[in-house]
């Protein structure tokens, strides 16, 4: 994979974050009216999960479905939220950060993270960007 190709996966992966951000809370949205909130909330959850599911492997990482890869995803929002939370609580406890800011700082470094586990998941057999980068550098020497 090419470093062309692995900006444009970052690049997709944060278009489907922004997307299904938006659907999300455009389902909570809708469904509200006519049911309780966290209910509301867990279903628009649940629905725009599947829909990340599909655009992530269709459009960011252009694979194949499977139902071993539906049901690992749920693994990427467990993740998100655990290193969001972290950082939060780092963020305000030991570096003193405004907590109006703090969620959204946790949120960019929690990015990383996901889109490694998302990838891992999704695009099985496949190495972190570092590794193939090294690994093309190692190729490229060994024929010179």
């Amino acid at each position: 994979m090419t470093r062309k190709d692995q900006i444009g996966q970052i690049f997709r992966f944060a278009l489907v974050g922004g997307v299904n951000t938006a659907t999300f809370f455009g389902l909570y949205l809708l469904l509200h009216p006519w049911m309780p909130y966290f209910a509301a909330y867990s279903l628009a959850f649940a629905l725009a999960m599947v829909g990340s599911f599909f655009m992530n492997t269709y459009f960011t990482y252009r694979t194949r479905p499977t139902w071993k890869k539906f049901f690992l995803f749920p693994l990427t929002n467990v993740t998100n939220y655990v290193i969001q939370s972290a950082g939060l609580y780092a963020l305000v406890a030991w570096a003193g950060m405004d907590t109006r800011i703090a969620p959204l700082v946790a949120a960019v470094m929690a990015i990383p993270f996901t889109f490694l586990l998302s990838r891992k998941i999704l695009v099985p057999g496949s190495r972190s960007a570092a590794a193939e980068t090294e690994q093309g550098q190692t190729r490229t020497s060994s024929t010179v």
